[in-house]
C-alpha cells in the first residue's frame, strides 16, 4: 500500500518554528509533485505549498510567503515543510500529498493529489 506519513507537529508559540516532514513509503517521491495542505476547525482544507517532483518549482500561499520553506530529499525519500515565524492562524492539521503527473500550476488543489497522509496538528499559541 502507498502511504505518506507526516510528523513534526505539536505546540509552539506564535514567534516559535516547527519542520515538518512527508515520508513516503511503497513509491519513490522522486516521480511526485508534493503538496502541503492544511485544514483548520470549520474551515476548508487550503493548500499552503508545493514542490515539483525534481524540486526545481516551488509555490506558496500568499499567508505563508517569506515565512514556509518547502524542500526534499527525494535521496531520503521525504518532503519537508520548515515553518518560521508561526502565526495563532497557522494552527491546523497538516497533511501532505503526492501525484504523479500535474500541471505544476494546479499544484495547490488539493482535488490534484491521489495520495495523503494522515496529517499532523500544529497548534500556535500562547
Amino acid at each position: 500500500q502507498l502511504q505518506l506519513v507526516e510528523s513534526g507537529g505539536g505546540l509552539v508559540q506564535p514567534g516559535g518554528s516547527l519542520r515538518l516532514s512527508c515520508a513516503a513509503s511503497g513509491f519513490t517521491l522522486v516521480n511526485y509533485a508534493i503538496g502541503w495542505f492544511r485544514q483548520a476547525p470549520g474551515k476548508e482544507r487550503e493548500g499552503v505549498s508545493c514542490i515539483s517532483s525534481r524540486g526545481g518549482s516551488t509555490r506558496y500561499a500568499d499567508s505563508v510567503k517569506g515565512r514556509f520553506t518547502i524542500s526534499r530529499d527525494n535521496a531520503k525519500n521525504t518532503v519537508y515543510l520548515q515553518m518560521n515565524s508561526l502565526k495563532p492562524e497557522d494552527t491546523a492539521i497538516y497533511y501532505c500529498a503526492a501525484v504523479k503527473a500535474l500541471l505544476f500550476n494546479l499544484c495547490v488543489l488539493s482535488s490534484e493529489y491521489d495520495y495523503w497522509g494522515q496529517g499532523t496538528q500544529v497548534t500556535v499559541s500562547s
